[in-house]
């Protein structure tokens, strides 16, 4: 049986009535951003989806870099994701408590690394909890550690050098996902030594403009609207951004969705960027 409602998602039924398949695994990739009180770890021990793992996106990272949570080398991943028990032609479902905040960088994370039977649970673990589906207090452990080959794909992820290309040269639009606060210069950054303002020539969607008030994704129309409406040519390659890579993946899941295959993330982000004081920015 293939996931129901989208390509890349599955619905709360589907996932409620494959929750016994032994190829199945499931992640919560809760993240909650620097000076959030919230543990997304803790959360996970106090409420999760049965037989869900914990994703920890800080931990399966480059831990070298100096940058916040980048996309560690396919030999860590590999190796993480073989002692979770997470195997070559498994199928994976990802979702998060903050309605599809994190669960998209997971996805990328496994899409990157040459996995394609990976999805999205559509309304996250909201959903699943207004439904009064089924969960579990106690950790899942995996009981034996399977074969897990990651290949990564580098056409999927942005360089420093490939996003200053696109903002000289136009080689690129670049969709900056962050609130419109942060993008404009009028938040301040959740980061310390990181400048308020945006990339120039960078357009900013925040990732609440892909979801519903319920949390469920939009549509493949309603997608195109929304990048037709914040000035977005479908027809060209497209870099995604956030504050450091993680809302960043929400833009590039949603083209995804529409088809839309030229398109990369930018895992520096404004992490980068911003703390950067010989690149240009922009406020406003």
């Amino acid at each position: 049986m293939e996931p129901a409602l989208k390509s890349w998602f599955v619905d709360t039924d589907w996932l409620n009535s494959q929750l016994g398949d032994p190829n199945l695994v499931v992640f919560d990739a809760t993240w909650y951003l620097p000076g959030t009180r919230t543990d997304a770890r803790q959360q996970y021990l106090e409420e999760h989806i049965p037989n869900s793992l914990f994703f920890d996106i800080d931990d399966i990272s480059d831990l070298n870099s100096p940058l916040p949570h980048m996309l560690p080398n396919p030999i860590k991943f590999s190796s993480r994701m073989r002692r979770l028990g997470v195997g070559d032609g498994m199928k994976i479902v990802i979702y998060d408590h903050l309605d599809l905040f994190s669960a998209a960088r997971a996805w990328w994370m496994f899409r990157i690394m040459g996995v394609t039977e990976v999805y999205v649970l559509d309304g996250g673990m909201r959903k699943w909890t207004d439904e009064n589906r089924p969960v579990d207090e106690y950790p899942h452990r995996p009981r034996i550690e399977r074969h897990f080959t990651a290949r990564l794909d580098s056409t999927m992820l942005a360089s420093l050098e490939d996003v200053l290309d696109a903002q000289t040269n136009g080689s690129a639009q670049i969709v900056d996902a962050r609130p419109e606060g942060r993008f404009k210069g009028i938040d301040d950054e959740p980061r310390k030594g990181v400048r308020r303002g945006h990339i120039p020539t960078s357009i900013n969607i925040p990732r609440t403009e892909f979801l519903h008030e319920n949390g469920s994704f939009k549509t493949n129309e309603e997608i195109k609207d929304v990048f037709s409406e914040a000035g977005v040519d479908l027809d060209k390659p497209i870099i995604t951004t956030c504050g450091s890579g993680i809302t960043a993946a929400i833009p590039l899941l949603a083209l995804a969705q529409i088809g839309h295959e030229d398109n990369k993330l930018y895992d520096g982000s404004w992490s980068e960027w911003g703390a950067n004081s010989q690149l240009p920015i922009e406020v406003g």
